[in-house]
């Protein structure tokens, strides 16, 4: 199914037959409960979240003009959703000097994602995953999990594209100091 098929059924919830959401839901729901729980530590809450971003959803579909596929339209709700939920929790994240990840070589930064092998390692970087912000973890979920393109993640963060590929520069850095420091920031 393409994105001209999605807008025609869209189009179809819109003028009444509200029962093709469905279709929807079932298309996308274990990718949006999937990103989220990977940004939420708790299910319980990721599954509240994924619900709450395909209710606004369906009461702003309205608003979807299809200058975007409709994925990257609906992870932006998810994103904006989680976002607006962790600043009511206030939840705080480790910080990690500037300087220590500017002396962090771009080799040794990309190969903590080169190996996939390793189960030491892998633990290692879930540990690390773990310690970074919402955004972060968003970026590089996106990035490497959903294989979204730089300028789809710059949409659904709003942000530009060089913001990305910066803050992903940057996050492959911090991680490789939470893999290697073997201690928590």
């Amino acid at each position: 199914m393409d994105n001209r098929d999605e807008f025609q059924i869209i189009q179809r919830i819109l003028n009444g037959e509200t029962n093709q959401f469905s279709f929807l839901l079932n298309r996308y729901s274990h990718t949006i409960y999937s990103l989220i729980a990977r940004i939420i530590s708790s299910r319980e809450d990721a599954e509240e979240l994924t619900q709450d971003t395909f209710l606004k959803a369906f009461k702003k579909l309205d608003t979807f003009k299809g200058d975007c596929s409709f994925s990257t339209w609906l992870f932006r709700i998810a994103y904006n959703t989680a976002v607006s939920a962790t600043r009511k929790a206030r939840v705080e994240f480790p910080a990690i000097d500037e300087t220590m990840l500017d002396r962090v070589s771009d080799d040794a930064a990309e190969a903590v994602f080169a190996e996939d092998e390793n189960e030491e390692l892998l633990q290692k970087l879930e540990a690390a995953l773990a310690q970074l912000n919402m955004e972060e973890k968003m970026l590089i979920t996106l990035y490497y999990t959903e294989d979204r393109s730089v300028a789809e993640i710059a949409s659904i963060m709003e942000l530009t594209g060089d913001n990305v590929k910066i803050k992903l520069y940057r996050i492959r850095k911090k991680l490789y100091l939470l893999i290697n420091t073997n201690k928590t920031v």
